[in-house]
């Protein structure tokens, strides 16, 4: 066996989650990282992460690269692949792939001591290609809200007031929003209503409106 057929045969697929939430305040998405408690990069910072199982499926090992964190399966509101890695070098045991998958999480969900959240649009230094991973993965994510109701209703909870429309645009695009034309984006989301007659504080003085998926 060559050699370019022995890399080829010893290649690894990691999944590597983009565990996200609204933070409980509404102003930003956050990030979830956790220590990594052995080497390679012990002691650093990384995006949970797992090797996949032979016959494992992908959200299944999201799930458990979720637990590295404290998180179980009813603290996720959503999960879905995003994009995959194939840098050779990007883990220094040895060439992996490296999937990509996003996971809304409860923003009161329980995590680790060795867990932490951080803002998406400024994470620190991360193990492996992470940060790469997380650069890369926010326009993805950018272009997905408002447009995948699984992404976005994963990422909102059942309800949220308009403040946190906002935000969540201004964290994964980087930029505020029109308030009008969003507010019209969302009037137009199937199964999302506003709640009439109820109504959020608004750091502008005027109480803003607040939305509700009906299904």
């Amino acid at each position: 066996m060559n050699e370019q057929v022995r890399q080829h045969a010893s290649s690894l697929v990691s999944v590597d989650v983009l565990g996200l939430r609204l933070q409980q305040d509404g102003e930003r998405v956050q990030l979830l990282a956790h220590e990594r408690p052995s080497e390679p990069f012990a002691g650093s910072l990384a995006l949970p992460g797992v090797l996949l199982g032979r016959g494992e499926r992908i959200t299944e090992a999201a799930i458990r690269a979720l637990r590295k964190a404290g998180l179980e399966e009813r603290d996720v509101l959503g999960i879905g692949q995003l994009v995959t890695f194939d840098e050779p070098n990007r883990d220094p045991r040895g060439p992996t792939l490296s999937i990509a998958v996003w996971a809304g999480i409860r923003a009161d969900a329980h995590i680790l001591e060795t867990a932490q959240w951080v803002d998406i649009d400024a994470p620190p230094q991360l193990a492996f290609d992470h940060n790469r991973i997380v650069l890369d993965a926010q326009p993805l994510l950018a272009r997905m809200l408002w447009d995948d109701l699984n992404f976005t209703r994963a990422l909102t909870g059942p309800t949220f007031p308009v403040r946190a429309a906002v935000r969540i645009t201004a964290s994964l695009t980087g930029r505020e929003p029109n308030r009008g034309n969003l507010n019209r984006r969302l009037a137009a989301l199937e199964g999302l209503e506003q709640v009439d007659g109820k109504t959020a504080p608004s750091h502008t003085g005027r109480p803003g409106a607040v939305w509700a998926w009906t299904d």
